[in-house]
């Protein structure tokens, strides 16, 4: 126990303190995991809506890969994006390799099947009559699909969170691309695991402590979203 007092003290010292480089690493873990959430939801919603709601070749195995995706090891990411970033490899041209673009990459490989399996879940749920209903009353494409989202709101912004949360914790990925250099791609969880390999417990703990407040801010905000308008019913 008084190791883990020590890093809550140390925690409270390195962040009330200002300490430069910790707010450095804090800072780079939200820009690269933000960052890379932001494309995930890009690429991963338009994904997830149309295997929900369309029918062409090939959907069943896309579908399939995507939920597959959804438990894919991050390692396994890593050793791949590291293949094809290498110097000698087919994108080592891009000089991509052990930078803060790399591992934003390997986070949207990531991410990606986390939010389009739960966007195609969500939509999957609604009521099949929804669409036809709005339809019927001369909604347009672009309304539809707006309206169903609107619909769908709640699983949604759950996979936002999902999608985040999947980044923003991950470590070994972002070691294998990013190579954990100090100053340049050392972010909470990599800068955790080098602390605890050099036996800096106290600071590997408080690392850690920021790491989930960080992410608590987070996901408090976006469930205050979700949960907004909601109404319970009172009990008779």
């Amino acid at each position: 126990m008084e190791l883990i007092w020590q890093g809550i003290r140390k925690a409270v010292e390195l962040v009330f303190g200002f300490d430069a480089e910790v707010w450095a690493i804090t800072w780079l873990s939200l820009k690269i995991s933000g960052g890379a959430t932001l494309l995930s939801l890009s690429l991963g919603i338009p994904l997830g809506i149309a295997l929900a709601l369309t029918r062409f070749p090939g959907r069943s195995i896309l579908a399939a890969l995507v939920n597959t995706g959804m438990g894919l090891p991050p390692v396994v990411v890593g050793l791949f994006v590291s293949i094809f970033l290498w110097r000698s490899g087919p994108l080592g041209f891009l000089d991509l390799i052990y930078s803060p673009s790399a591992m934003v990459l390997a986070q949207v490989i990531i991410a990606l099947p986390i939010v389009a399996g739960l966007t195609m879940a969500s939509f999957q749920s609604l009521d099949p009559k929804l669409s036809l209903q709005l339809l019927g009353i001369g909604a347009s494409r672009a309304q539809l699909l707006w309206l169903l989202c609107k619909e769908a709101r709640l699983p949604l912004l759950a996979a936002v969170m999902a999608g985040f949360g999947g980044v923003i914790s991950e470590v070994g990925a972002s070691m294998m691309v990013g190579g954990n250099i100090r100053g340049q791609t050392r972010v909470l969880t990599t800068a955790t695991v080098l602390e605890t390999g050099k036996g800096n417990f106290d600071v590997a703990i408080a690392l850690s402590l920021i790491l989930l407040a960080l992410t608590f801010a987070i996901n408090f905000f976006l469930t205050r979203v979700q949960q907004q308008g909601l109404r319970w019913p009172r009990p008779s």
